[in-house]
């Protein structure tokens, strides 16, 4: 199995960056506009839309302010029962944000892209929760036909 990682620093509190993780409207205003489900309650289905597909991530665990774990259910079958992970920590004056995609059969091309497009991503949820905007799909940046 192969996993992609990433860390970023976010000038905020640990709270509103947990928010942008684990509400409709937070999720929408920096990964894609078109965020529908539930994701602020383990059990719940949060789905995901992009051009003609998409992800659906059920919600499997919960720590407000600390970490949220979604284990994929739904999309391109490379995802399927891989997990994304966010655990949420302080240093300094920012919440330090250490984001997993585990479980990946093998590092395919596909996996690769992904994990550029969630590098794009964390850097809309910095942006988001720093000033209020972010980058969502389809305002991301695009980085090759795939997105």
């Amino acid at each position: 199995m192969v996993d992609i990682l990433h860390r970023v620093g976010i000038k905020a509190p640990a709270s509103e960056v947990y928010a942008a993780l684990t509400t409709v409207g937070g999720l929408a205003g920096w990964w894609t506009a078109d965020t529908k489900g539930v994701g602020d309650e383990v059990g719940g289905v949060a789905l995901f839309r992009f051009k003609s597909d998409g992800f659906d991530m059920k919600v499997r665990e919960l720590q407000p302010d600390t970490r949220v774990d979604w284990e994929v259910v739904g999309g391109p079958k490379e995802w399927i029962g891989t997990h994304v992970t966010w655990d949420l920590d302080r240093a300094d004056d920012q919440t330090i944000v250490l984001f997993r995609h585990t479980g990946w059969a093998e590092p395919v091309e596909f996996m690769h892209h992904c994990s550029t497009k969630w590098a794009v991503f964390l850097m809309s949820l910095k942006s988001l929760v720093e000033t209020g905007k972010g980058a969502p799909y389809p305002d991301d940046v695009h980085i090759d036909n795939w997105g």
